[in-house]
């Protein structure tokens, strides 16, 4: 598998930092100022990931990822967004996003998602069974991303069989109800994770944006129309 990236960010600073961490670690590294850019790249390459800012003048990251969808383009994309846009993970992850960065992030963390969004491919594609907790998570995400929710489901509950003390399951879990328009469940999952570890920041920031949503009438737009 080709390890390019392409980086779509309207601020410099951000694409140099992305661009820094990445180079360094082996990755061939190509960037782009928007969303239009970005897509005259990828009509002349094929990059395996994209980093991708979901606010940008112009074309943003949600219509960038639509646009993408109606190309048919394969690549897995990794959203970049502020600390006010934490509903990005559940509503990206729609429109085929595997993972999201949040703003402010250090090069170790930008590291880490990038190279976590490879070992995932890897593992998806090895047909190697998953034999510690973090690569059944890996293949729980991968399936999550291709709306397996039954496949994702029967892995997060071996993932919380190997290891019942972290909250990662418990978190992926409530993405997968809020895709499937039960909220009420992905609160309760939500609040299990932060039970086993209070300042595991995806769960809680999940579970504000899920309390918030509960009273606004355009709820059911979360509804992918899988089988309950």
């Amino acid at each position: 598998m080709n390890k390019n990236v392409l980086i779509i960010d309207d601020e410099k600073n951000i694409r140099l930092t992305l661009e820094k961490a990445l180079s360094r670690a082996g990755y061939e590294v190509e960037t782009a100022l928007n969303g239009e850019d970005g897509i005259e790249k990828i009509k002349k390459d094929r990059y395996a990931v994209i980093l991708l800012d979901m606010k940008m003048p112009g074309m943003d990251g949600l219509e960038f990822l639509e646009e993408i969808n109606n190309m048919d383009y394969q690549s897995r994309v990794i959203m970049i967004t502020g600390f006010g846009n934490v509903e990005t993970a559940v509503e990206t992850m729609k429109l085929g996003a595997v993972d999201y960065l949040r703003k402010p992030f250090k090069p170790q963390e930008i590291l880490e998602v990038v190279d976590h969004v490879f070992e995932r491919y890897r593992l998806e594609n090895s047909g190697r069974e998953a034999i510690n907790y973090e690569d059944i998570l890996n293949l729980a995400k991968a399936e999550i991303n291709k709306k397996n929710f039954n496949e994702a489901i029967e892995l997060l509950k071996k993932a919380h069989s190997t290891d019942s003390e972290k909250p990662e399951s418990f978190n992926l879990l409530g993405i997968i109800y809020e895709l499937k328009n039960q909220q009420a469940k992905a609160m309760k999952m939500y609040r299990a994770a932060l039970a086993l570890d209070p300042s595991y920041r995806p769960a809680n920031d999940n579970l504000q944006r899920a309390s918030e949503m509960t009273s606004k009438p355009d709820i059911n737009q979360m509804d992918l129309g899988d089988e309950e």
